[in-house]
């Protein structure tokens, strides 16, 4: 699994892993918004990195043998985060995400 160099990184590995739904297709753009977002907001001590996972697949097109990056999960970012309301309405009211993965309140990966 491979992920984008420009996400918020942060060496603490505090936090747990959230899932957001995005809109099919936009999920770098929606990376994109939230690490700006993040960066604007201060937010960064509760949101420590965003990752799109990407696989390397190799394709023949043509006759011609290629490797070309997929995303792994389309419609999907994940987000380590410590939750709180304010980290929550950072990520939430970013522009391109639909909602957090979970039933009623967001529920972080096993």
């Amino acid at each position: 699994m491979r992920s984008s160099d420009d996400t918020v990184k942060n060496t603490n590995l505090d936090g747990q892993w959230f899932v957001l739904n995005t809109y099919s297709g936009y999920e770098n753009k929606v990376r994109e918004n939230l690490v700006r977002r993040v960066a604007s907001m201060a937010a960064e001590e509760k949101i420590h990195e965003i990752v799109v996972p990407t696989e390397e697949v190799e394709e023949v097109r043509h006759g011609e043998r290629r490797t070309v990056e997929r995303k792994m999960f389309q419609g999907y970012v994940l987000v380590r985060m410590e939750m709180d309301d304010e980290a929550w309405y950072v990520v939430r009211n970013t522009p391109g995400v639909v909602n957090f993965v979970g039933a009623d309140r967001p529920t972080p990966l096993p």
